[in-house]
């Protein structure tokens, strides 16, 4: 089974001050874009990305809220639209993928306190921003 990589699209866009706020609608797609070579290559050999997420093939499953919603999924990287908040959003999804498959590795991208203690909790890793970011 591939690990599933859950990416808070809110907080990874916001990590970085590009302009972001001037088009989120962009600057998720950009981030969706750049989430495809991970899916298929996994992410970078960096210390505080576990071992596992580094080989492919990987789910990656970019979640978006407020103007973001209308990101379009890709090839390899679907899309969530949180109907309200994206952290209880990351939460439901994780706490589902948990349920299904107790032994699928889960890794959640955030730098959110509050949401990194709530996935955690539920047995999943996490990782910052810069793990994704292009």
């Amino acid at each position: 089974m591939r690990p599933l990589v859950v990416v808070d699209g809110a907080n990874v866009v916001g990590s970085v001050p590009d302009g972001w706020w001037r088009d989120r609608l962009a600057a998720n797609e950009r981030l969706r874009d750049a989430l495809v070579p991970i899916a298929r290559e996994g992410l970078p050999d960096r210390a505080d990305v576990p071992e596992w997420v580094r080989r492919p093939p990987l789910d990656v499953l970019l979640v978006v809220e407020g103007r973001a919603r209308a990101v379009p999924p890709v090839e390899d990287v679907p899309v969530t639209a949180a109907p309200g908040s994206g952290d209880d959003t990351i939460v439901d999804l994780v706490a589902r993928a948990r349920a299904e498959a107790p032994e699928r590795p889960v890794l959640v991208v955030t730098a959110d306190r509050e949401l990194r203690e709530r996935v955690r909790k539920l047995g999943a890793e996490v990782a910052g921003p810069k793990a994704v970011r292009p």
